[in-house]
């Protein structure tokens, strides 16, 4: 009893942690995003909610479901099936135990994605950016669980200097990710450009956009970086995986709308 106690009164003060903390405007985002990508944000932000669907025991009917129900979630766009069935075959195994051994960093995170009203599945966007290491550093220098840029972090509230990198703690980047994700469905209002987005930031999905003449991802992820349309396919890939289906994060906007 003392230690579920003390667990629930962890969590209040993540989540209390969490709405705290000052927020940011767009035009200091835009200004981090032009010193770590060249590129602006103009719109306001919005946010959303979440689809409650009890997870799938095994993946059976996966990807035949035609609709939402209560049992299997939306269904899987046809055009992701062949990509999502071989990631869970490649890799099911190393994220089932993921699942257990990352279970109080999932904790942590899906109390301060809800303190911003945002889904909580968005965790599963630092399994694929991190596997959830907060020392992971990648070749351009996004550091941490959430891969933020330096000068992103900066201006997101996080302290990134020689003395000490707040990018690596999971609250604090959290924390900073959440508002990021806020800015940019504020500008794209559809999570899986916002994933996109994420990876390779606003300015060349709004090239793809423009150049295929469509905001929908399965339309315009040919005229993305390579990357950034995998990066897409294996977030939904995972939360398949974690969730045993679909949610409101694997949809288009014009999915959602339906």
């Amino acid at each position: 009893m003392k230690k579920l106690l003390l667990s629930g009164v962890f969590s209040l003060l993540l989540v209390l942690f969490a709405m705290a903390q000052p927020a940011v405007s767009i035009e200091t985002l835009a200004v981090a995003r032009v010193t770590d990508t060249g590129n602006k944000v103009e719109n306001t932000p919005t946010v959303t909610t979440v689809i409650n669907a009890a997870p799938k025991k095994g993946f059976k009917d996966l990807f035949e479901n035609d609709g939402f129900s209560n049992t299997a979630g939306p269904r899987l766009n046809p055009r992701a099936v062949s990509f999502v069935k071989d990631y869970i075959e490649k890799n099911a195994d190393d994220l089932a135990e993921m699942k257990s051994w990352g279970r109080p960093y999932f904790n942590l995170m899906d109390a301060v994605l809800i303190a911003h009203n945002l889904p909580k599945e968005l965790k599963y966007l630092a399994v694929i950016e991190s596997e959830l290491h907060k020392g992971a550093l990648s070749r351009v220098g996004a550091r941490g669980p959430w891969q933020l840029m330096p000068g992103t972090a900066r201006l997101l509230g996080l302290k990134v200097n020689k003395h000490i990198d707040e990018r690596i703690n999971y609250v604090k980047s959290t924390q900073a990710a959440s508002k990021y994700l806020i800015d940019l469905y504020g500008q794209f209002g559809d999570w899986l450009l916002v994933i996109a987005a994420y990876n390779c930031g606003p300015a060349p999905v709004l090239r793809a956009m423009k150049r295929s003449g469509s905001s929908d991802f399965w339309n315009l992820q040919y005229y993305l970086p390579a990357e950034s349309r995998l990066h897409v396919k294996r977030f939904i890939g995972t939360h398949y995986i974690f969730e045993g289906q679909g949610g409101l994060t694997t949809l288009t906007k014009a999915e959602t709308d339906q």
